[in-house]
C-alpha cells in the first residue's frame, strides 16, 4: 500500500501504482486537505467561466457538472490502463498537497477508483498542457463525479465548485505519460549499455577507451560510470584488451555518448519529480486566500520529454551503427557478413539492421521538439501553451523503437559470440556469458537464414521486463 502526501511520489512509486499497486491517503495529507478546504469557493467556477466565455453568460446550478462535461473533447486511441492509473495517481498528489482547496474526499474518490480497479476511457489527443491536461482530465473526472454511466458499488463524488475545476486542472497526466517514459529509459539504458559491452567483446575492441585515467581527466562523472560498467562487463575478457587497434567512433566514444544520455536522463527525472510533487492547479488556497497562477503551465515537463527524446535519439543511432558493424565482414574484424556461414541466400541478420536503420529514423523524427509549437487557444486567454502532453507521448513511442534496437543489437551480439567462439576458442568475460545463456534460452544460434521477426520479439521481450538485470513490474 502506497501512501501519498503530495510530497513522496517519485517516477517509479508512480509507475508501481500505475501497473496495480494499492494507495492511500497519508493522515498528514488528510489534516492538511481538512484545514485549507475552501468553504468560500461557490463564485470561482463561475468567475473562470465567465472569464472563459463572456460577462453575460447566465450560469446555473449544474454549472460543475457542465463545466466537466464540456471539456470532455478528447479524441484517438484510448491510453493504456497503466497510463490512466498514473495520471490518477499524479492527481491524487496534487490534492493532497492541501493548496487546492480540495477536501479530503475528493482525493479519497481517486483513489478509490485505482484501488477499486476503475480505470476511465480517457482518449489520447486532445490536450496542449497549457491550464492543464483539460481534456483527458475531464474524461478521467466525468467518472469521478458519476456523469457517466453509473459503476456498481462506486458512489461519485459531488464536487463543489473548485473540486471541479482541481479535478481537471494542471498537467497530471503529462507529469504521469513522463514518469512512464523515465521508467522505461532506465531500463532500456541498462541494455544499452550491455549490448554495448556484448559488441565490443566480439569485434576484438581496444580497451583504452574505458580506461578509468582517461575517462577522468574528461572530467564527466557519467562518462565514468559508463566506463566502470564497461570494466566490469568485460572483466575476464581475451578479446578486448589495449593492444588493438583504435575503434569506430560507435565503439571509442561509448562511455562519452552512453554517459551524455545517463545525464540527461537524470536531468529529466529530477523535473519529472518535482513537477509530480508540485502544486499544478489554479487558482491556489494560500494564506486563506485564493491566488491567480501560472502554475497549470506544463513547459518544464515538455522541455525535459524534448530533451529526453533528442538523448534516446543518441542512444538509439549509437547501437544501430555498432549493430551495422556486426553485419558488415570488413567492419567486424572478418565476422561473415549477415552473421550467418550457412548456403542459400545467406541474407542471414542483414534485415535485422535494416529494421534497426528504420527505427533509428523514426527516433529522430520523434526528436522534433513538440515544445516550441504553442498554438493560443480559448480566445487567446491561454495564447501560449506547452504542448507537454505530446512531448510525453512521443517520447513514449521513441523509447519502443530504442527498446527494439537495442534488443537487434544484443541479437545480433549473440550470434557473433557463437561464431567467435567457434573461430577462436576463446570463452567470454563472464557477465557476457550469462548474457548469451540467458539469451539463447530464448532464440537458438542460426546456422542459415530464418524468420527474424519471432527472434526481435524475443528478446524486445526480454529487455522490456528487465531479465538481463532484476525482473521488475510490467512494462
Amino acid at each position: 500500500m502506497i501512501s501519498l502526501d503530495g510530497s513522496n511520489l517519485s517516477c517509479h512509486t508512480l509507475h508501481a501504482i500505475a501497473n496495480g499497486k494499492k494507495v492511500k491517503l497519508s493522515s498528514s495529507a488528510i489534516d492538511r486537505m481538512r484545514e485549507n478546504a475552501s468553504v468560500d469557493d461557490e463564485q470561482i467556477l463561475v468567475k473562470k467561466t465567465r472569464w472563459l466565455v463572456g460577462t453575460n453568460v447566465p450560469v446555473n446550478a449544474n454549472l460543475s457538472q457542465e463545466f466537466i462535461l464540456g471539456h470532455c473533447a478528447g479524441v484517438g486511441k484510448p491510453f493504456s490502463k497503466d497510463i490512466v492509473r498514473g495520471a490518477i495517481a499524479a492527481r491524487t498528489n496534487v490534492l493532497a498537497t492541501g493548496y487546492t482547496g480540495s477536501r479530503p474526499i475528493a482525493a479519497q474518490k481517486l483513489i478509490e477508483l485505482l484501488n477499486k480497479n476503475i480505470t476511465p476511457r480517457v482518449p489520447s489527443q486532445g490536450s496542449v498542457g497549457a491550464a492543464g491536461d483539460l481534456s483527458p482530465m475531464a474524461h478521467i473526472a466525468r467518472v469521478v463525479c458519476g456523469y457517466g454511466p453509473k459503476i456498481q458499488g462506486y458512489h461519485p463524488l459531488v464536487p463543489t465548485s473548485k473540486e471541479a475545476l482541481s479535478l481537471i486542472n494542471g498537467v497530471s497526466l503529462s507529469a504521469a505519460i513522463s514518469a512512464i517514459a523515465i521508467v522505461r529509459a532506465q531500463r532500456i539504458f541498462e541494455s544499452a549499455v550491455l549490448a554495448a559491452a556484448l559488441t565490443m567483446e566480439v569485434i576484438y575492441a581496444q580497451s583504452q577507451c574505458i580506461d578509468p585515467k582517461a575517462l577522468q581527466v574528461r572530467g564527466h562523472a557519467e562518462g565514468r560510470e559508463i566506463g566502470e560498467k564497461l570494466r566490469a562487463y568485460l572483466d575476464g575478457s581475451k578479446r578486448v584488451h589495449d593492444q588493438r587497434n583504435p575503434d569506430a567512433f560507435s565503439i571509442r566514444c561509448g562511455p562519452s555518448v552512453m554517459g551524455a544520455f545517463l545525464r540527461s536522463l537524470e536531468f529529466c527525472k529530477e523535473e519529472v519529480e518535482n513537477e509530480l510533487n508540485g502544486c499544478s492547479d489554479n487558482p491556489l488556497f494560500l494564506d486563506s486566500q485564493w491566488l491567480e497562477t501560472g502554475n497549470f503551465h506544463g513547459a518544464n515537463i515538455a522541455m525535459a520529454m524534448d530533451h529526453l527524446k533528442t538523448a534516446l535519439a543518441q542512444l538509439a543511432t549509437l547501437s544501430e551503427r555498432r549493430t551495422f558493424r556486426l553485419t558488415h565482414g570488413k567492419l567486424s574484424k572478418n565476422l561473415p557478413s549477415f552473421l550467418v556461414r550457412g548456403n542459400g541466400l545467406n541474407s542471414g541478420f542483414m534485415l535485422a539492421q535494416y529494421t534497426a536503420a528504420a527505427l533509428a529514423s523514426e527516433v529522430k523524427g520523434l526528436a522534433h521538439p513538440a515544445s516550441i509549437d504553442s498554438i493560443p487557444t480559448v480566445q487567446h486567454h491561454e495564447d501560449h501553451v506547452s504542448m507537454a502532453p505530446i512531448s510525453a507521448r512521443m517520447a513514449l513511442q521513441a523509447i519502443e523503437c530504442v527498446a527494439d534496437i537495442v534488443s537487434i543489437e544484443l541479437l545480433l551480439g549473440a550470434q557473433a559470440l557463437d561464431l567467435r567462439i567457434r573461430e577462436d576458442g576463446l570463452e567470454p568475460p563472464p557477465a557476457l556469458s550469462a548474457l548469451h545463456k540467458a539469451i539463447r534460452l530464448h532464440v537458438p544460434f542460426w546456422e542459415d537464414d530464418n524468420v527474424l521477426h519471432p527472434a526481435i520479439s524475443a528478446i524486445s521481450n526480454l529487455v522490456r521486463s528487465n531479465q538481463f538485470f532484476s525482473p521488475e513490474a510490467p512494462w
